[in-house]
């Protein structure tokens, strides 16, 4: 079974100012997935759950409640990363500690994935890919269990596995944590001027390339049960993994 619910955090880029505009950082929702395909009948998928934890509290989460229903948190992730009462703004080229883990909130061991994608929206909340996502950096911790798949990650999407079993009720460590997340300074110097000759001499209009523009970063978290694992990772993620001979953790192929 797979889910998932959109994430939007967003911050208005004031060209200008030569700042991110942060009175509101806008609506974000983490996303969820869980699978349980070709292997259901190995496991009851009551047993399965999943939550995304910021800073230690619980900000979506996914867990069965009974008679095929399901209970479901959704809330804002970074709401507390600037001072919005005190007028902060977030400025180019600083970095933001915030603390993302994923937890395991069901009651069967789990093997986790987290995929997180950026890019920037316009004032319509469109989309543009001629914008560089490089430019919203993200600190992905890795020497810590998770690992980055580099042949599945884009400049836009980073997939990354936690390798050691999850057991219910534990959380993994930071996925994202000190100096998580920052935009970078030279999104300030991608400007176009052009001249106009008028009666009175020439005026120079300068143009910033992300004026009105937000960064869009969604966070995504998959459960896969252990058992089987190697069969099961596959058919949910595509994957060849190799598991270890007590079947606590695993390294891709």
């Amino acid at each position: 079974m797979k889910k998932k619910i959109p994430v939007v955090p967003t911050v208005l880029l004031s060209a200008a100012a030569l700042l991110l505009a942060g009175s509101t950082v806008g609506s974000t929702r983490a996303a969820l997935t869980y699978f349980s395909e070709n292997y259901s009948a190995s496991v009851n998928i009551s047993q399965i759950g999943v939550s995304i934890e910021e800073n230690g509290e619980t900000v979506s989460s996914r867990d069965y409640a009974g008679n095929d229903q399901w209970s479901e948190t959704s809330t804002s992730l970074f709401t507390n990363l600037l001072d919005t009462e005190k007028g902060e703004t977030l400025a180019l080229g600083k970095k933001y500690d915030d603390s993302i883990t994923i937890k395991n909130s069901g009651s069967i061991d789990t093997f986790v994935r987290a995929v997180v994608t950026k890019s920037w929206q316009d004032r319509e909340g469109n989309k543009d890919t001629s914008l560089d996502p490089d430019f919203i950096r993200l600190n992905f911790l890795t020497e810590n269990g998770w690992q980055i798949d580099e042949s599945a990650s884009t400049p836009e999407r980073t997939v990354l596995y936690y390798t050691n079993l999850l057991a219910p009720g534990e959380s993994t460590p930071e996925l994202l944590g000190q100096d998580a997340l920052s935009i970078d300074s030279a999104v300030g110097s991608k400007v176009t001027q052009t001249e106009t000759q008028t009666d009175e001499g020439t005026v120079i209009t300068t143009e910033y390339a992300y004026d009105g523009y937000s960064f869009h970063v969604e966070v995504e978290a998959d459960a896969v049960q252990t058992h089987n694992a190697a069969d099961a990772i596959k058919s949910a993620w595509g994957v060849d993994v190799n598991v270890s001979e007590d079947g606590n953790s695993i390294s891709l192929r």
